[in-house]
């Protein structure tokens, strides 16, 4: 009985990036990839959870493993600039205190989540960008690596259709016949600890072919990423434009305060003005309850969360 009520108290859950391969290309090896992944960022946060740790070191420590595995946008797995870089921002926040650190424009940093909390932690800043924020990284012996590290085959080989595709289109045009699974995508994680204290970490390589600088909703406070222990703890992906100009993340948890609607309707309403832009992506929310919700508009939403028994519901497709 004690171990069931202490798993009532604690809540996580994960996401790869809303956008996937389309069901009719994902094979059995591949989707086990990505299951595999969610899975094992799940399992990272949730024994953090389960010894009594902190939500913060929870949401941290899940988004890290997303970053080191290269079937995600973020990290590894990062996406290509219009210049053939890449760029990655991350945010994390604190549900408790409201403190929040995020970077944005990361070249070398391996874990940009780490950055991102080492703002948070040990600057008297919110958010860092560039070579201030890789300087900040080495005062504090964060990990640095070589650009060559971030290249994956996968990731140059779109960048190069989004170009063509991009030529083809014309000038006139905007939109790239490209899929949503090659043009964006992000990881998250948010999560509720046995205080009760919440915790969002969001982190990204952006959308394929981006121009050099550009930076999404990721490492905007309310955008991507939000935390309040009054109401939640949220983590974005999808087209960071429209989520930027919508306030996806705090808009949720400003529902919830100021209209006293559940968790379920406040993350759909808030996706919902996200799309009447012309946002597509995704959510995913932890309640001051411990309660989840996770809705995308999108094909599908690489995600995860612990289930009431305890265990991983693991789920790519609607």
């Amino acid at each position: 009985m004690k171990q069931t009520a202490r798993r009532a108290r604690i809540a996580l859950a994960v996401h790869g990036g809303a956008g996937t391969i389309e069901r009719r290309q994902m094979t059995a090896e591949r989707e086990q990839e990505y299951r595999s992944g969610i899975e094992h960022a799940l399992r990272a946060g949730r024994d953090i959870l389960d010894r009594g740790g902190s939500s913060l070191d929870a949401v941290e420590a899940a988004v890290r493993v997303l970053e080191d595995d290269p079937n995600f946008n973020a990290g590894k797995g990062s996406v290509f600039t219009s210049a053939g870089t890449n760029e990655m921002d991350a945010a994390i926040m604190d549900g408790k205190t409201l403190n929040a650190g995020t970077v944005a424009c990361l070249e070398h940093v391996r874990n940009p989540i780490v950055l991102a909390r080492t703002v948070m932690e040990k600057s008297k800043h919110v958010m860092m960008v560039g070579k201030g924020a890789e300087e900040l990284a080495k005062r504090n012996d964060i990990e640095l690596v070589d650009a060559k590290y971030f290249f994956t085959q996968r990731r140059w080989d779109e960048l190069q259709k989004a170009k063509a595709a991009e030529k083809s289109a014309g000038d006139e045009s905007k939109k790239f016949i490209i899929s949503e699974a090659e043009s964006q995508g992000t990881v998250g994680a948010v999560a509720r600890d046995a205080q009760g204290n919440l915790a969002a970490a969001t982190s990204t390589g952006g959308t394929t072919n981006k121009l050099p600088g550009r930076v999404g909703d990721t490492p905007i406070v309310g955008a991507g990423t939000y935390a309040n222990n009054a109401t939640c703890a949220v983590s974005c992906t999808g087209d960071g434009e429209f989520f930027i100009r919508a306030m996806v993340a705090h808009q949720v948890s400003a529902l919830m305060e100021l209209s006293g609607i559940s968790l379920t309707e406040a993350a759909e309403r808030a996706l919902a003005d996200a799309q009447k832009l012309g946002g597509r992506g995704g959510l995913i929310v932890v309640g001051k309850d411990g309660s989840v919700t996770l809705p995308f508009n999108t094909s599908g939403m690489y995600r995860g969360y612990i289930g009431g028994d305890g265990r991983f519901v693991i789920e790519i497709y609607k």
